[in-house]
């Protein structure tokens, strides 16, 4: 039975999805620190094994990110993701104050851009905002 569990903070979970994934390895240290630092967090379990998670990061004011959305490979095209974007949305719909708007953003993986234009983002660049930019800091 496919259940969400909220604020689990399990590094070994977020290491073995992101692994399952084929995503950059990070020591636990650092892996456990994203968790704790993390706004909400949505695991979702298919009965006892972890099959997906997705991050809020923010300032819980002006701008959030969605971060590591996550789906394992056997559980992708079974709407998982879908059903994983929505609950972090309406998280951050909760937490936007009446009469204000908080910026949601992310960065989608390349060939993802559609199933994120489904669930109302928009990509960048566009005729009023320039293109999404990353540096990466290597120690």
């Amino acid at each position: 039975m496919i259940r969400i569990v909220e604020d689990l903070k399990n590094v070994d979970v977020y290491l073995s999805l992101r692994k399952q994934v084929g995503w950059i390895e990070l020591d636990r240290q650092q892996a456990q620190k994203a968790l704790d630092n993390s706004v909400k967090i949505f695991t979702v379990y298919d009965d006892d094994k972890p099959i997906g998670m997705g991050r809020i990061v923010g300032d819980q004011a002006v701008i959030s990110y969605i971060q590591d959305l996550i789906v394992i490979p056997e559980y992708q095209s079974r709407h998982i993701g879908s059903m994983l974007i929505d609950k972090l949305i309406d998280y951050v719909k909760s937490m936007t104050k009446t009469g204000t708007r908080m910026m949601l953003c992310l960065m989608c993986a390349k060939g993802r851009e559609e199933f994120y234009e489904k669930h109302g983002f928009i990509g960048r660049p566009t005729p009023q905002l320039g293109p999404g930019m990353i540096q990466y800091i290597l120690q």
